[in-house]
């Protein structure tokens, strides 16, 4: 995605034109215009010159991010962001803002207070009403030259066919300039003919104060509005701010201070205590404990030793530290995370379409409302003034802006915070869909388990100690590179235990176990049937080993000297947070499903104790993918993993969940990334995108109710019926806070829990299709191989109405997930076609 800033949009019209223009260049497949940040993201092949020309043809201006200047990439980037820490808005519309009321005060002195409560003025100023009236002229003037941007905006959109809110500003106020112009001069010609009573009746035709007060109203709305939004990038700016400007490299053996934009790729930089890391890498030499706050939101430091990875941006709490630099620039973790919550900002939510339609045609309609509401007036046989004064406030209380900022505001809070929390959302639509999820598939390795072996049981013979029992399995393991075997060395390891002598004439039998002696007595290790080989198994002992086997672990035989010394169970465990996390997934009306390669035992044995609703075993990388299409059947489905075996599910979902310490190939496949690659992210990520949603939902109410409101009250419909009716003053008033208020709505988000499981509510899903899915099981006889696999699958698979078949040639089965009743004899001809014979189908 190319990445533009524009500049001169004011409202949701404005971003609304742009995208329009841009959508019609050639070879642009998407675009999408942010208000909040006046940038602009771009995909397809056209040249960025014809998308700039063609923002400047609809009246605005662009350029490229990172354009200007020179260097590399990653230090436009850097200036970019730079860029984007400064607010321009707020100081620029201060300046106005305090000029305008040098000369509104004592405009609206003579205008309001001698006018309607007496305040008293000089005697030859009071009874000169033509004096009174120029004196309001200039002032007025001086005001609206303060404010000319209103003008020059609003008009040169109304000559590109495209006015917005800066066009209301402009028609409202300079419709009360220039009446009350005309009742200047109508005043001066009263005054020479003698006419008292027509002077008097022209003074309270004056509109003067009007105009001022609505350019210094709608300025002090703007300049709130731009605080506000100074404040919903809050958490991206933090961001930027703790990226390091310098680093201490190794130069031909010396320490040398350089700028971070120096650090190359293979550099050696060094770390003091106190210090932040200034790009990712790897401990050389050393140990420290690391705040990773910044990049994880969780505040306890983290123990690294040599050949653990550091962060940039992280704290070095302890501990002098040599290492290697693995990522620099753009590469930087820190980097991509500011990377995802810009282009997230970037990007639209679906709900925005909505917004971005009636911010389409909400200016023109509005500039008709008033004409029309004027002409009314008029045939109604009111005044001119008084007509005047209902479609002035029909065009300073319509806002086009709240609407435009209603969705944007709010999925850059909910990003942010997102962001603080290690939870991370890549686009808009991530997030706001994120929320809707009916169904939960999880990955079993590395996301609800830890991914590591450990040791869980120890189970020794008769006669024989726990430590003895450890210690000989120490030794024999020592020499294996089985994941298992490192297991039982980190739990040696953790005991204390002391490295004996060497285990000589070592051998793996694979798939089996290990054989070796040591000193004299020889050892074995390895499955029931391997062992039973060598030692005789008590039936005691196969029980607990059917036991432990029953609850997911393998148990580890071994014998020294023909004789049975224990077992010790190793099983990949589930994390700490696992069962909570599903739980409250559950509470919250999710169905939690676990996929996994595993046999069909293990896996439920892991599933039990996660809590999962259902367990699907078995599954090959791309059955997952198919058990993901069957399952998006039943409603909207998020895919959580963390390996390169989940890519093809985390793609095929409609929301793919990436753990953090996963590999970059998971990462990129998904749509929201978790940084602490921990479960209880996931509700704690569908939790933010609920609450994100309602307060988008809330706030487009209340811009829409705002004018739904407004409008008729500023036209007068109420005056006939209740006599209401609003000063043009107060319906600048009200149209400068309207956005203001909308951004402060987005900012309560800043204050919501998204850990919090007690407000959880059950989202009342979908009626279920008509289409029900359903399976049955074919066994099958021939099958040697998984070339035979692939055979029966890939013709399973083509039958209309199957979603998808798991084939195993071990089993003998077919599984077949269908979406439709298909009979029995369709299938045996299926698989008989290709030469197996079918046994049973049920």
């Amino acid at each position: 995605m190319e990445q533009f800033n524009v500049t001169g949009m004011s409202c949701a019209a404005c971003s609304a034109r742009v995208e329009k223009a841009v959508s019609k260049v050639p070879g642009v497949t998407s675009c999408s215009v942010s208000l909040l940040t006046n940038s602009m993201g771009v995909e397809g092949t056209a040249a960025p010159s014809e998308i700039i020309a063609a923002v400047e043809e609809a009246g605005y201006g662009a350029s490229e991010k990172g354009a200007a200047g020179s260097g590399s990439s990653a230090a436009a980037a850097a200036a970019d962001r730079e860029e984007f820490l400064k607010d321009h808005d707020t100081p620029v519309l201060k300046r106005r803002l305090i000029w305008s009321l040098c000369f509104l005060i004592p405009l609206m002195y003579v205008s309001m207070g001698h006018m309607m409560w007496e305040w008293p003025l000089p005697e030859i100023f009071a009874r000169n009403h033509v004096a009174q009236g120029i004196y309001q002229l200039l002032f007025t003037t001086a005001v609206m030259v303060i404010n000319q941007k209103f003008f020059i905006s609003g008009f040169r959109s109304l000559w590109h066919r495209a006015p917005n809110m800066d066009t209301l500003v402009a028609l409202g106020a300079g419709a009360s300039y220039g009446y009350s112009l005309y009742a200047l001069f109508a005043m001066t010609g009263a005054q020479m003919r003698g006419d008292m009573a027509g002077v008097m009746t022209y003074m309270h035709e004056f509109y003067f104060e009007s105009a001022a007060m609505i350019l210094t109203l709608i300025t002090v709305g703007k300049m709130l509005e731009a605080r506000s939004k100074g404040r919903t990038t809050d958490a991206l700016k933090g961001l930027m701010k703790l990226a390091p400007k310098t680093a201490t490299v190794l130069r031909d053996g010396a320490e040398t201070e350089v700028s971070v934009d120096q650090v190359r790729k293979g550099d050696v930089f060094v770390v003091r205590p106190g210090e932040n890391i200034p790009v990712d890498g790897i401990i050389l030499e050393g140990s420290s404990a690391v705040n990773e706050s910044a990049l994880t939101g969780e505040s306890i430091p983290v123990d690294k030793n040599a050949g653990d990875t550091v962060s940039a941006a992280t704290l070095n709490h302890s501990g002098f530290i040599k290492c290697e630099a693995t990522r620099v620039g753009e590469d930087t973790t820190l980097s991509q995370i500011i990377q995802m919550v810009s282009d997230a900002a970037a990007t639209k939510a679906p709900i925005a379409k909505v917004a971005d339609r009636v911010s389409g045609i909400f200016v023109p309609t509005v500039i008709g409302i008033a004409a029309l509401t004027i002409l009314i007036w008029l045939i109604a046989g009111q005044d001119a003034g008084t007509a005047l004064a209902r479609g002035i406030s029909v065009l300073v209380i319509s806002c086009p802006c709240a609407l435009g900022l209603a969705t944007p505001v709010a999925i850059m809070v909910g990003n942010g915070m997102g962001a603080k929390n290690g939870i991370m959302f890549k686009t808009a639509v991530s997030l706001e869909e994120t929320g809707k999820t009916q169904i939960v598939a999880l990955d079993k390795t590395g996301t609800i388990t830890s991914g590591e072996p450990e040791v869980t049981d120890m189970i020794p013979a008769a006669g024989v100690s726990e430590e003895e029992l450890l210690s000989m399995a120490y030794a024999l393991e020592k020499k294996s590179e089985h994941p298992l075997a490192r297991a039982i060395l980190a739990r040696a390891q953790e005991d204390g235990l002391q490295e004996g002598a060497e285990v000589a004439d070592f051998t793996a039998v694979p798939g089996n176990g290990l054989t070796g002696t040591l000193e004299g007595d020889a050892l074995c290790g390895g499955n029931l049937k391997f062992i039973r080989q060598h030692a005789e198994v008590s039936d005691l002992l196969k029980k607990q080993a059917e036991k432990l086997s029953e609850e997911g672990k393998t148990p580890l035989f071994f014998s020294r000297n023909g004789m049975l010394i224990g077992i010790i169970a190793v099983a990949d465990v589930i994390k700490e947070d696992s069962p909570q996390a599903v739980r409250e997934l559950q509470n919250m009306g999710i169905h939690v499903v676990m996929l996994t390669g595993d046999n069909e035992r293990t896996a439920k044995a892991i599933g039990r104790q996660a809590g999962v609703d259902e367990v699907i075993a078995g599954v090959l990388p791309e059955g997952k993918e198919s058990v993901i299409r069957a399952l998006s059947r039943k409603g909207k489905v998020a895919m959580v993993g963390d390996g390169i075996n989940d890519a093809p599910a985390l793609t095929r979902a409609d929301i793919g969940i990436a753990i953090g310490a996963g590999t970059d190939i998971a990462i990129d496949a998904a749509d929201v990334v978790l940084m602490k690659s921990r479960l209880s992210d996931v509700p704690a990520a569908i939790r933010l995108s609920r609450a994100t949603l309602r307060n988008i939902h809330q706030n487009l109410f209340w811009a829409f109710i705002y004018n739904v409101i407004g409008i008729p009250l500023a036209a007068g419909v109420w005056y006939p019926l209740l006599g209401w009716k609003l000063n043009p003053m107060f319906g600048a008033a009200a149209m400068s806070l309207s956005s203001f208020c909308v951004v402060t709505n987005a900012l309560r988000l800043n204050f919501f829990n998204m850990r919090d499981a007690k407000k959880d509510k059950k989202i009342k899903q979908k009626e279920k299709q008509e289409e029900q899915t359903m399976e049955k099981t074919i066994k099958i006889e021939g099958m040697m191989c998984g070339h035979c696999e692939a055979t029966v699958k890939k013709s399973l698979e083509a039958l209309e109405g199957v979603d998808a078949a798991d084939v195993s040639h071990e089993k003998g089965t077919a599984v077949v997930t269908m979406n439709q009743e298909i009979a029995d004899d369709v299938l045996k001809k299926t698989v008989e076609d290709k030469d197996y014979k079918v046994l049973e189908i049920k």
